[in-house]
């Protein structure tokens, strides 16, 4: 792809490293922003800018926030003593989509994955552990996407809680086998989360 100017063939490159964009999309993204009126564009940029400089992630549950402590886990009406545990922040939004939830998540960065070198040191798991060890805890609800490092995932930290007598739970399968739990319907989802099984019996399958 040929450019006319240096400064557009850069902001094409960047563009282009986003999830799902390649070079011409990102092209058609980057003249897009140049019609717009140059305020826009700027404010677009400085929102961005600021998204990096000051997001933070919540001290108790690892999700993002704009303060130490984020929205949820500072709810007091929410149950600090039901756990959620997820992969990641798209999950946490879906499943307050539903509304049917009001306890606390743990967000744990990624699934174990030996392929893609993602050990369970890399992950937020230590933190949970500690957590339901202090007898913070009452039940884990295990919500990871039903695919093969999700699993093991679910596995790996239930073997971690043997001992602790604490109840451990996974969504109930509306969601198919491989599906990513974002993409999940809300109805669905809630479902899943509301007729929640013991995590054993899930094992059984």
């Amino acid at each position: 792809m040929d450019f006319s100017s240096k400064l557009l063939e850069q902001a094409v490159d960047e563009m282009s490293q986003m999830p799902g964009i390649g070079k011409r999309t990102a092209l058609r993204l980057v003249l897009h922003l140049l019609r717009q009126p140059e305020e826009q564009t700027i404010q677009l940029a400085d929102a961005l800018k600021n998204l990096r400089k000051n997001i933070k992630l919540c001290r108790n549950c690892y999700n993002i926030s704009d303060t130490e402590l984020c929205e949820i886990c500072a709810n007091a009406s929410r149950s600090s003593e039901i756990v959620c545990v997820v992969e990641d922040i798209r999950d946490v939004m879906a499943i307050e989509n539903t509304g049917q939830y009001r306890g606390h998540y743990h967000v744990l960065g990624g699934k174990i994955s030996p392929m893609d070198g993602v050990g369970p040191s890399q992950l937020n798991i230590k933190p949970l552990i500690e957590k339901v060890l202090q007898g913070k805890v009452e039940e884990i609800i295990f919500a990871l996407s039903s695919t093969l490092e999700g699993d093991t995932t679910n596995f790996y930290i239930f073997k971690q809680l043997e001992g602790t007598n604490i109840k451990t739970s996974t969504i109930a399968r509306g969601i198919s086998v491989g599906d990513e739990l974002e993409y999940a319907d809300e109805v669905t989802l809630g479902r899943s989360i509301t007729n929640r099984i013991p995590f054993e019996n899930s094992m059984k399958g």
